[in-house]
C-alpha cells in the first residue's frame, strides 16, 4: 500500500509540474509574440515614415521643375520675342508645353508686372514678369518670378499636400 501511495503521489507531482510547465510555456509564448509584434510595428512605422519623406522629396522636385519650366518659358518669350515689353508683338502667340500663355497686366509703360499661369506636365506654375526702368542707367530691369506647385492648378489652394518651390531670375 505504501508503494501504491508513493506512485500516486509521484504521478500527481509529475502532473502538477507538467501543468505548471504548460502555463509557463504559454506565458513565454505570449511574451515572445508581444515582443515580435512590437518590433514588427516599429519596423512598419519606420517604413511608413520613410515612404512619406520620399514622397515629399519627390513632390518637392516636381514643384521645382514646374517653377523652373515657368521661368525658362518667360525668359524665352521675353528675350526672343520681347513679349513682355511695352507693346505686344504682332503675329506671335506665346505657348509653352503646348499651352497658350494668356499674360495679363500690360500697361504700356514701365513699371509693369505681367502674370500668367499654365500647367507643365500636369503641375501648376504661376509666373510674374516685372519690367521697370532703372532711373540711374535708364536701362530696363526685368525680374521673372515663378512659383511651381506639386499639384494641378485647381487644387493648389485646397490640397493639404501641395508643395511650392520658387525660382527668380534677374536681368
Amino acid at each position: 500500500m505504501k508503494n501504491l501511495f508513493q506512485f500516486a503521489h509521484r504521478t500527481r507531482t509529475a502532473l502538477g509540474r507538467e501543468e505548471r510547465s504548460r502555463g509557463f510555456t504559454l506565458l513565454l509564448a505570449a511574451l515572445i509574440a508581444s515582443i515580435v509584434l512590437a518590433i514588427g510595428t516599429s519596423i512598419f512605422q519606420l517604413a511608413q515614415k520613410s515612404l512619406l519623406l520620399s514622397s515629399v522629396g519627390r513632390d518637392s522636385q516636381f514643384a521645382f521643375y514646374a517653377a523652373d519650366t515657368g521661368a525658362e518659358c518667360a525668359l524665352y518669350w521675353d528675350v526672343r520675342f520681347s513679349y513682355f515689353g511695352l507693346t505686344e508683338p504682332s503675329g506671335v502667340t506665346p505657348a509653352c508645353d503646348l499651352q497658350t500663355l494668356n499674360a495679363i497686366g500690360r500697361t504700356g509703360s514701365y513699371t509693369q508686372t505681367m502674370t500668367f499661369q499654365f500647367a507643365p506636365n500636369g503641375y501648376c506654375v504661376n509666373v510674374s514678369v516685372e519690367k521697370s526702368l532703372d532711373s540711374q542707367t535708364n536701362a530696363v530691369r526685368t525680374v521673372i518670378h515663378a512659383d511651381g506647385f506639386s499639384t494641378v492648378c485647381a487644387s493648389v489652394d485646397t490640397s493639404p499636400r501641395t508643395l511650392q518651390r520658387s525660382v527668380e531670375l534677374h536681368y
